[in-house]
C-alpha cells in the first residue's frame, strides 16, 4: 500500500507531537476539587487545574495534599515534566500542597506567585523599610548599621524558579497573572493571583479562592478584555448568607460573561444561586472535568438544571468542607 505524501506527513506528526500540541483548541482540566463525576480521581478539599493553550501547559494551583495531587495527575495522564509554567493563586495550604510534587518532576519550571513581604514564596524588601538610629552602637544595630540595599527573604521551596508578581502582568503572549489584594475581614491584605487567557471565544478566567471578592477580580479581567467567555474556580462564598450571595450575583450581572463554572469554595448555596441566575450558561465542572473552548456555544459539559450534585457528591462536598486548613472565614463582603 502506498501512502500519499500529505497523509504520511499527517500520520508522522500525529505520532511525533504530544497530545496538547495536536489540539489547537484551548482547554482547562480540573485536577483537584471536592466534587466531580470522574470515578478515577480522588476528591479532597482544594483546587488545581491544567490550562492548555497555544501549545503551552500552565498549571494553576496544586491542591491540598501532595500524594492526592500526585495520584490525580497520574490518573489524568498529565506529565508534570512537560509544564511550561505554574501559577500559584495564594498561600493557603489547600492550593499549594502539591508544589513539591511538581518540583520533583520539573525543578526548573517557572512559578508565578503573589509578591508578599516575608511571604512563603520568597520576596525582597529595600532595607529602608525599617527605621534606623545612628546613635546606637553597631552591636545593637541590624547588620552592624550597614545593611545591604535589598534584603532577600527565603521561600519554602529553596532553588525553585519563583517569580513574584506584584501587579497584573502578561506572563506569556495572551496570558496574564491578575494581581488583587483582599480587603475582606479574615483575609485582609492577602494577595491573590488569578489567571486570564485570551481565546478565540473571549477571555478564560481561572480563579483560586477569590479572597478579594469575585467581582473585584472580574473587573480587573474586564480591563484586559471585556468579553469574558468562561469564569471557573473557587468563588469563596462557602458559608456566605443569602444577602451576600445575592449581592455577588447582582455585582456580576453587568459583565459580559458567557459561561460560569464555579467550584471549590464557592459553596452549595452559591452554586444554587448562580445556577438560577445563569441557567444554561452555568456549567458543571468538578474534579476531572475537561472543558474545551472551541466554539461560542461553550464547552460540552452538563449545564443548567443538569449540572446539579447527586446525593453522594453533596455528602462528600459537605464532609470535605468541614475538614482541613481551609476552615477560615469564607464569607465575603463584596
Amino acid at each position: 500500500m502506498t501512502l500519499r505524501p500529505v497523509l504520511l506527513l499527517s500520520l508522522l506528526l500525529s505520532v511525533a507531537l504530544p497530545a496538547f500540541a495536536r489540539d489547537a483548541s484551548p482547554k482547562i482540566t480540573v485536577l483537584y476539587d471536592a466534587f466531580g463525576d470522574d470515578p478515577a480521581l480522588e476528591k479532597d478539599w482544594g483546587f488545581a487545574a491544567l490550562v492548555e493553550v497555544d501549545g503551552k501547559r500552565i498549571l494553576f494551583d496544586t491542591g491540598n495534599d501532595a500524594e492526592t495531587f500526585r495520584r490525580n495527575v497520574a490518573a489524568k495522564g498529565v506529565d508534570l515534566a512537560d509544564l511550561d509554567m505554574v501559577v500559584m493563586s495564594h498561600r493557603h495550604a489547600d492550593h499549594m500542597a502539591g508544589l513539591s510534587v511538581v518540583l520533583e518532576a520539573n525543578p526548573a519550571v517557572a512559578i508565578h506567585a503573589p509578591q508578599e513581604g516575608f511571604g512563603i514564596y520568597g520576596s525582597s524588601l529595600p532595607s529602608s523599610f525599617y527605621r534606623k538610629d545612628d546613635a546606637l552602637p553597631a552591636r545593637m544595630r541590624y547588620f552592624d548599621g550597614a545593611p545591604p540595599e535589598t534584603l532577600q527573604f527565603g521561600s519554602a521551596w529553596p532553588g525553585a524558579k519563583l517569580h513574584p508578581v506584584a501587579q497584573t502582568t502578561e506572563i506569556a503572549p495572551g496570558v496574564w497573572a491578575i494581581a488583587t489584594v483582599s480587603d475582606v475581614p479574615g483575609t485582609r491584605e492577602l494577595r491573590e493571583l488569578s489567571l486570564a487567557v485570551r481565546t478565540p471565544e473571549g477571555l478564560l478566567l481561572v480563579v483560586g479562592c477569590s479572597h478579594p471578592g469575585l467581582p473585584v477580580i472580574v473587573a480587573e479581567a474586564a480591563k484586559l478584555d471585556p468579553d469574558i467567555h468562561l469564569v471557573i474556580g473557587g468563588f469563596h462564598y462557602v458559608n456566605a448568607d443569602d444577602a451576600t450571595i445575592a449581592g455577588v450575583v447582582d455585582a456580576l450581572a453587568p459583565y459580559d460573561i458567557d459561561f460560569i463554572a464555579p467550584g471549590h469554595c464557592t459553596g452549595e448555596a452559591t452554586f444554587a444561586a448562580l445556577q438560577r441566575a445563569y441557567g444554561d450558561r452555568y456549567l458543571y465542572a468538578g474534579l476531572g472535568a475537561a472543558l474545551v473552548l472551541d466554539n461560542a456555544e461553550g464547552p460540552d459539559r452538563p449545564r443548567g438544571a443538569a449540572a446539579t450534585f447527586d446525593a453522594a457528591e453533596r455528602t462528600a462536598y459537605r464532609a470535605l468542607a468541614l475538614r482541613g486548613d481551609h476552615v477560615h472565614d469564607h464569607s465575603a463582603a463584596r
